[in-house]
């Protein structure tokens, strides 16, 4: 599971309604770009390098899996979208809407097209004081300086007053009514790739299937009828003790838990592997230990068509999967589904994401998170 980077951005503006500007600006990046996961205060400051009218600063803290450049391409294109028009000349100038980008993690870029971290960061108060706000902990890979020490030595002497507060666009998606999320899904159907997203967004502590762990599971993609049985045990006694070892270890610094699977996917997988004696026997194992085990607050199952899946499967290349075939994908579908219409007393929500791609475009993200939001109890 491959982290998001985490991008400082500095958002300016002189013409026009600057504050509708900003705002209007902060809720498109966070719909279609990346996710905003901090908003420093609302800044005003004089022009910076030519004589203008004053301008409203901020900073914003994004998470995305998007390269810089691609990045920067994208906002290029918000900023068109916003209303500005950049000219050839080098000069500054004033500006409806500008979108800087300040950080990459701690990466060092130096191209004709981007420069990070930012050059003229550690000379304008109006980048070094929002990101203060947001990004304090952060040092500069080639100065070694913290922000709050950058901000000291700051030899900027124009004016970068606070004004307002600016809200966050997750202030309006706040997912800490639950306590435990669990995400299912098909093979390759993203569900370790969402519960990452939305841990690393909320602040929750994950719980994640130790599948590669497993010395059974390349055996049973060879012979699965020699080893579907001690799969499917191993698999059982594994997520039994992992669920009741992490949901008994509370977490003071997160918010709540977020897996990437429900123990009842072991009865769902043992149904199609098993020969019917077998299944018997597994069940009966299994009534024992499901009813000593949590339920979640929120049952997501992420539905996607057997041909996508495929498709993600050679994606991502584990060899032991390649030769899974499309009757079993389609036999899984269908026990999660028969599965979800028994169930009265959980709360599901079933997302088709057959036609979406969340990991690379935000606005099937938001979409998603907007539909979690609405199954809060």
């Amino acid at each position: 599971m491959n982290k998001q980077h985490q991008v400082v951005l500095s958002l300016g503006s002189n013409q026009g309604n600057r504050l509708e500007n900003i705002t209007n600006c902060i809720n498109l990046l966070h719909q279609e770009v990346a996710t905003i996961v901090k908003v420093s205060s609302l800044y005003e400051s004089d022009s910076w390098g030519f004589d203008s009218d004053s301008f409203y600063n901020c900073a914003v803290l994004i998470h995305t899996h998007k390269n810089p450049q691609k990045l920067l391409k994208n906002i290029l294109k918000l900023e068109k979208k916003l209303g500005r028009v950049r000219h050839e000349s080098t000069n500054y100038e004033p500006r409806i809407i500008d979108i800087d980008i300040i950080t990459f993690d701690e990466e060092i870029i130096d191209s004709e097209s981007l420069m990070i971290p930012h050059k003229q960061l550690h000379n304008r108060l109006f980048v070094l004081l929002p990101m203060q706000e947001i990004a304090s902990e952060w040092v500069h890979p080639i100065i070694q300086k913290s922000v709050s020490q950058l901000v000291n030595q700051c030899s900027d002497t124009g004016k970068c007053t606070k004004i307002s507060n600016l809200e966050s666009p997750l202030e309006k998606i706040k997912l800490d009514g639950f306590n435990y999320i669990a995400i299912e899904g098909n093979i390759g159907a993203g569900k370790t790739t969402l519960v990452g997203k939305i841990a690393e967004d909320f602040n929750a502590k994950t719980v994640l299937e130790r599948f590669a762990d497993n010395p059974f599971l390349p055996k049973f993609y060879k012979d699965q009828n020699r080893y579907a049985f001690p799969l499917e045990m191993s698999f059982l006694a594994d997520r039994y003790q992992q669920i009741s070892d992490d949901l008994a270890q509370f977490d003071l610094f997160k918010d709540f838990i977020v897996a990437d699977y429900h123990i009842f996917k072991s009865l769902i997988f043992a149904k199609v592997t098993l020969a019917e004696d077998e299944y018997r026997l597994y069940k009966t194992l299994f009534d024992i230990i499901y009813k000593e085990m949590p339920k979640p607050d929120l049952y997501i199952y992420l539905y996607q068509n057997t041909e996508r899946l495929l498709q993600n499967i050679k994606r991502r290349g584990r060899s032991y999967e390649q030769e899974i075939p499309a009757e079993y994908l389609d036999k899984i579908n269908n026990g999660y589904l028969d599965y979800i219409k028994t169930q009265k007393d959980l709360n599901i929500l079933v997302v088709d994401v057959s036609e979406k791609d969340f990991l690379k475009n935000q606005e099937d993200y938001i979409q998603i998170l907007e539909e979690i939001k609405n199954k809060l109890p």
